[in-house]
């Protein structure tokens, strides 16, 4: 994803560190919820592409939880330093998929990037992440920096109507020169949610409306898989 004022006309997966291309039946249309403008399209994956996300996570872990909690936080802090560098373009992203005034949107890549510095430590593991449209910045910010501080690796799921911000930060990881596969991301709807809770991902974790929330749970639960939510 290039960090320009347009921004891409498609944006993939991200696994293993690199952009990931995928041709499936389905896309989503990301549009613009002031102008109904049509800025982008996303691929709706399903459970093959879980897999090989969640694979890649698993593959990652080891390494990055015998690093340990100090220089994991100088990789946490790289990233925040550099979010906060491209503030102005992860603000343009919000305000074009989420509908946030300049002042909202500058605000939810600050807390992003205070989140990034946190202290909080969580649970290791491999995780995965659904979040809704309503923090799409913010709220993956809060949820993986504890985990990724603990050791765990993850595969986040943004919202197909706000996933910009988010692969933002995933491809930022590389520029940071996180090691690959430590943070993976799967692009799609309820479909790659099933593929999430089909997966080996250790616990699925939902930030985001609580009745959306509500739905991942039964879909986890359906699959017999850990679930945490955190309604916003």
């Amino acid at each position: 994803m290039e960090f320009t004022p347009d921004g891409p006309m498609a944006i993939p997966m991200w696994v293993n560190g690199h952009a990931f291309l995928t041709v499936t039946p389905d896309f989503f249309t990301v549009t613009n919820p002031a102008t109904g403008e049509g800025l982008r399209r996303v691929p709706l994956c399903g459970a093959d592409e879980a897999a090989e996300a969640v694979k890649a996570a698993q593959a990652a872990q080891p390494a990055w939880a015998m690093m340990g909690v100090p220089a994991r936080r100088v990789c946490l802090e790289r990233l925040a330093q550099g979010l906060d560098r491209y503030t102005g373009h992860f603000a343009k992203l919000l305000i074009q998929e989420c509908g946030f005034d300049e002042a909202r949107a500058t605000a939810e890549v600050g807390e992003a990037v205070a989140a990034l510095r946190g202290t909080q430590v969580g649970q290791t593991g491999v995780l995965g992440i659904v979040l809704d449209a309503s923090r799409p910045l913010a709220a993956f910010a809060e949820t993986m920096a504890p985990a990724l501080m603990a050791g765990a690796t993850l595969v986040v799921k943004p919202s197909p109507k706000a996933p910009s911000a988010v692969f933002a930060l995933c491809e930022l990881t590389a520029r940071e020169e996180w090691p690959a596969g430590v943070v993976n991301l799967l692009q799609g709807d309820a479909a790659a949610i099933e593929g999430l809770c089909a997966s080996t991902v250790d616990r699925l974790l939902y930030c985001g409306n609580a009745a959306l929330g509500e739905q991942v749970g039964a879909m986890a639960a359906a699959a017999g898989k850990s679930f945490d939510m955190k309604a916003l």
